[in-house]
């Protein structure tokens, strides 16, 4: 297959750094952009040197495939207009704002054999890349997601705007159906809810803790996990990860930690170390698009699939619920 054709559909500030990045990577073109706003779709296609095109209809005419970046309110609209002119599709977190519009979106990519990825960009963070091969079965999570305010966004509750990263992550590593779900939250600034706390219950016993807020002073994005013999400490706002572990007394280690002393007794005996894994530099919105091009030439599922989004809608869509029963019963 010649390069794969690239248009990006919404081209505000993630848009515009959607076509910077279709712009670096080798085995995709960009072909031109759209926007509504017409100031914006001049300057940015004249930056990037692409065709602006004046509708979507004519875009979809000269692609293989479109990047979404448009608010979220207006995913499944543009993305089924996409996936009936059968173009496989990035869409930008969360799917949809709907669960039913997102079901929709899945089962006609899935008639088709069109590819959806949604941008859950956190899962390829470079922390949480770092400690993949220690990630086995977290029993306990903790994640703390803190924002300063932004008007951008507000057009959905805090849960599908920033916790919904942490939703999918903890799916994707805890691989184990929900059984119960308990949140509180409020709205401050905006029409939405703002600040949101929800314990996530898992069949197999794992539990979550999740917290999002958009009205925070300082930016914070940080994930605690704990399994067993070990607890795992993520910053993806720095980009660094800390693991604290029980190795056996005897077993070599081929990175540099510190060990803590030994615990136990007999052959029970292990030692307690810390370490802190490699962090490879990697852009995680190109990692996530140069995958997205990977599997559209390849004919192969994505990495996070439309499945994946929308199971982590779901979850979200309950916490909402949860929080507005919440207020009820108040």
């Amino acid at each position: 297959m010649e390069k794969l054709k690239i248009g990006v559909i919404g081209i505000g500030h993630l848009g515009k750094l959607h076509a910077k990045m279709f712009k670096q990577i080798s085995n995709c073109e960009l072909v031109g952009v759209f926007d509504s706003d017409s100031d914006q779709l001049s300057h940015v296609a004249s930056e990037f040197n692409v065709k602006a095109f004046k509708n979507i209809p004519e875009m979809l005419g000269s692609v293989d495939a479109v990047s979404i970046a448009v608010t979220t309110s207006a995913h499944f609209l543009v993305a089924e207009q996409c996936l009936e002119s059968n173009k496989h599709v990035f869409i930008e977190k969360p799917i949809t704002s709907k669960i039913l519009e997102g079901e929709k979106l899945v089962k006609t990519a899935a008639d088709k054999k069109l590819i959806i990825q949604v941008g859950h960009i956190e899962r390829f963070n470079p922390a949480l890349l770092a400690v993949e091969q220690f990630i086995v079965q977290p029993m306990f999570i903790q994640s703390d997601r803190l924002a300063q305010f932004n008007p951008r966004g507000t057009d959905v509750a805090v849960v599908l705007d920033l916790m919904i990263h942490d939703i999918d992550i903890i799916l994707s590593l805890v691989k184990s159906d929900v059984e119960r779900i308990d949140a509180d939250g409020v709205a401050v600034v905006s029409d939405n809810i703002d600040i949101a706390n929800a314990r996530i219950q898992f069949v197999n016993g794992a539990v979550a803790n999740v917290t999002a807020s958009r009205i925070s002073q300082k930016k914070m994005r940080k994930m605690r996990l704990f399994q067993k013999d070990n607890y795992i400490s993520l910053d993806f706002i720095a980009g660094v990860a800390e693991v604290y572990r029980l190795i056996p007394v005897d077993q070599q280690l081929l990175t540099p930690a510190i060990s803590f002393g030994e615990m136990g007794v007999g052959d029970k005996k292990k030692r307690v170390i810390y370490e802190q894994p490699e962090i490879k530099e990697v852009n995680a919105l190109k990692y996530e698009l140069e995958l997205f091009v990977n599997s559209v030439i390849a004919g192969k599922n994505p990495v996070v699939s439309g499945d994946d989004g929308l199971r982590a809608l779901k979850v979200a869509e309950i916490i909402i619920q949860k929080i507005e029963e919440s207020k009820v019963n108040s």
